[in-house]
């Protein structure tokens, strides 16, 4: 079970804005990716909390943009799950090129746990809580220990988190 996982993809040229580099949108999307991702490496695909009637949306995205990916690059987003608590978990991004190392976003996602019939926060389960480990604050900060890490290139993912 991957605290910290990575998650592999080449920028392609839809995601490419008027600056000539990916877009703000497409960094989000890439996010999106990556937390699903994790998330089915964990046990928990789209489908299995679909299922169960419960999931999480989102609350809220900050990112920081530190230097520009261009069409062609492969970026790694490397995630891992800041914090759980009864109804809501954050969501830590790096994202670097991976031919240079260079980073090129730091970010954050806020989760809130539903139920999608009432659309109402709900406790988040026990077997869900305990399949996503929790990565400290000292070591999220040491994020360049790949040897925790898990990657998965872009061209596996299916579907959108729920």
């Amino acid at each position: 079970m991957a605290a910290i996982f990575d998650y592999e993809h080449t920028v392609a040229d839809a995601e490419i804005d008027a600056l000539n580099h990916a877009s703000n949108v497409a960094y989000v999307e890439w996010m999106q990716a990556a937390a699903l991702a994790h998330s089915t490496a964990l046990g928990w695909p789209a489908e299995r909390y679909m299922a169960q009637g419960q999931g999480w949306v989102v609350r809220a995205h900050a990112i920081e943009y530190l230097q520009p990916a261009f069409a062609g690059d492969q970026v790694v987003v490397r995630t891992w799950v800041a914090t759980m608590r009864k109804a809501t978990s954050s969501r830590r991004y790096l994202i670097f090129r991976k031919s240079d190392g260079q980073r090129l976003a730091t970010a954050e996602t806020r989760w809130a746990f539903i139920d999608f019939a009432t659309r109402q926060p709900v406790r988040v389960p026990p077997d869900v809580a305990e399949s996503f480990p929790v990565v400290s604050e000292e070591y999220g900060t040491l994020v360049g220990d790949r040897r925790a890490a898990t990657v998965v290139p872009s061209s596996r993912i299916r579907s959108p988190c729920p």
